[in-house]
């Protein structure tokens, strides 16, 4: 059923979701979603009534285009924000500038996507000024707050989408991370920041700070609708030059292993550090095995992002500006982009150089790790003390962020646990390119157990609405794959060329045991039900068409064969299994977790 709160103050996807197919939320009821944006500096624009109605046309055109099934509209009616230097049609996009504003005549790949996939944009978010900073405070319209303690600053610089999603107005926002963006406001007001890697989520239609490093971003209140955003906002998109496929890459959730930098700077905070030291005991009680690493390389190429000439990328966009009407810039931002000019050409190159020795010196260092984990910020600090000092406390607060789009990496960045002064503590997960599935395994299991109270909604993570998943329909067969049938594997191509579908990743109940088959070509696990202990092992499920399934079943060799299976869920649908003979030979991979974790562990 779906919550009982008439505010819908917290809801997530899952609970929008179960009101409208209960019939217990209408679509116009959408408007009503957040109280009056005067006063509040969390918004730049806010939807009217005309805004609303063409969303509204649009989206019964697209109900009805799929024949009324709620299903195949998975955000439909679901409300979100989208920093206000993220383009939607018909729309203002200032970039904090209004100097510099014109109206969108085109969604962003990302705003279309989600619209598409059913979900209405309700506002567009105040920022740090360009996208330049991660105070939150460089803005014409106004510092934003932090949501717990107003005299705190909320982080920056995707500061509005941070605030309006920890206050629970939307489910979901989209923000963007450059040198930490999507992560310290996040961290400061307790919810999820997605940082994809560089190239997942397009970023046509996105005014750029610096164009080569520029991610856009999701902010969340749990990893599962974070993680499900991404999903439907990402892809391929060849009107951005940067953009690329997502890869067929392994997860790593198994054996779990995590670096920590071997010195940590806290610049004096002492609740920050304490905080950060009870985070990596909860992941040592989680099994994680915590390993100290040499932090330098990272801290050196952190340097480089506002030291060398990346600061010139930014000048890029603001130079007419600059030029003709330097006033309408912020004072802080005009200061920093005056530097840009004393870069040549040359001094560009050598940067460069250096910029990918020191990514290759830490993507070596995490090759033999889950992932590294670091505080998301060293501190905080309050709005009169940035404004005091804007530029020397705003450059600490990267500590922890600025390397990561200089050297390729995904990162999360998770609610941890809250200070003894009331302010919430985050910590990030960061791997390189393409591990944001293996990121998104890790923040569910720990958002689990640290189990805090969604943003600043005070509504517990237990009270979200738990979806009860699809079953095929009638005419398929959902059947699960565990091995060389996964996608991306040798046998893949006898799924698709029966035109199954993809449905979900997912994992059987903890009653599994996974063997690495012997003399099979190609490799192959079996799957076998535990006589003892077992766990959960990863798999994929597909929908294959009734009508061949028969000659999908024809094609598979002894001693593996077609049974039912029981998922984490409770669910139970048909997929491999494995005679007892065959596992004469067979080497007991259980703890792997999976099968693309085993084969990663090959190489």
């Amino acid at each position: 059923m779906p919550p009982s709160s008439p505010s819908r103050i917290g809801w997530t996807v899952a609970d929008w979701r179960a009101a409208y197919r209960s019939g217990a939320l209408k679509l116009n009821d959408v408007y009503e979603t957040a109280p009056a944006a005067d006063g509040d500096t969390a918004w730049i624009a806010r939807i009217d009534s005309a805004r609303l109605r063409t969303q509204l046309e649009q989206l019964e055109h697209r109900l009805a285009a799929v024949g009324g099934d709620l299903s195949r509209l998975p955000l439909y009616g679901v409300p979100f924000a989208a920093k206000d230097n993220i383009d939607a049609a018909n729309w203002p996009t200032t970039a904090a500038c209004p100097g510099f504003s014109y109206t969108a005549h085109e969604d962003a790949t990302t705003v279309r996507r989600l619209r598409e996939a059913g979900a209405i944009l309700i506002g567009k978010t105040n920022l740090d000024q360009f996208a330049t900073g991660l105070v939150g405070t460089r803005s014409p319209y106004g510092a934003v707050s932090n949501a717990f303690r107003r005299e705190y600053i909320s982080g920056g610089s995707s500061a509005g989408s941070a605030s309006v999603v920890a206050r629970g107005l939307v489910p979901f926002s989209l923000g963007t991370d450059t040198a930490g963006s999507g992560r310290v406001p996040a961290a400061f007001n307790n919810i999820v920041g997605l940082k994809p890697t560089r190239g997942w989520l397009s970023t046509n239609g996105v005014v750029p700070a610096c164009r080569t490093l520029d991610c856009v971003s999701v902010f969340a209140l749990t990893v599962e609708d974070a993680e499900e955003i991404a999903t439907i906002a990402g892809g391929y998109d060849a009107s951005d030059p940067y953009s690329r496929t997502f890869p067929l890459t392994p997860s790593k959730t198994a054996p779990l292993r995590l670096a920590v930098p071997s010195s940590l700077e806290f610049f004096g905070d002492a609740q920050a550090a304490k905080a950060f030291s009870e985070a990596v005991e909860g992941w040592r009680s989680l099994g994680a095995e915590i390993t100290p690493i040499d932090f330098s390389p990272f801290a050196q190429l952190a340097t480089l992002l506002y030291e060398g000439p990346w600061v010139a990328e930014r000048y890029t966009v603001a130079e007419s500006l600059l030029e003709h009407n330097p006033e309408a810039l912020h004072p802080v931002l005009r200061s920093i982009l005056a530097t840009a000019t004393r870069f040549n050409a040359v001094d560009t190159f050598r940067y460069e150089y250096r910029r990918a020795a020191l990514a290759r010196r830490i993507n070596d260092a995490l090759e033999r790790f889950t992932a590294l984990l670091v505080p998301t910020t060293p501190t905080i600090y309050t709005t009169a003390e940035v404004m005091d000092d804007p530029v020397r406390l705003n450059s600490r607060l990267g500590t922890y962020t600025n390397f990561t789009n200089l050297a390729d990496l995904s990162a999360l960045a998770l609610p941890a646990n809250f200070r003894d002064d009331g302010l919430p503590a985050g910590i990030t997960l960061i791997a390189p390119a393409w591990q944001d599935r293996t990121l998104a395994e890790l923040g569910k299991r720990w958002q689990q157990r640290v189990s805090l109270p969604l943003g600043a909604t005070g509504r517990a993570l237990s009270a979200v609405v738990k979806e009860t998943k699809a079953s095929a329909p009638a005419s398929t067969v959902r059947l699960a794959v565990v091995g060389a049938h996964l996608t991306g594997m040798p046998l893949n191509h006898q799924l698709t060329s029966r035109d199954a579908v993809f449905v979900e990743r997912s994992r059987t109940a903890s009653t599994y045991q996974l063997y690495a088959l012997a003399n099979t070509t190609p490799p192959k696990p079996g799957l076998v039900k535990a006589m003892t202990t077992g766990a959960p092992i990863e798999v994929e499920l597909w929908d294959v068409p009734l009508d061949r399934f028969g000659s999908f079943v024809a094609e598979i060799p002894a001693p593996l064969g077609i049974g039912s299976l029981e998922l984490e869920d409770g669910r139970v649908v048909k997929g491999f299994i494995c005679e007892p003979i065959g596992l004469q030979g067979a080497r007991d991979i259980t703890s792997f977790g999976g099968w693309r974790a085993y084969l990663t562990s090959l190489q």
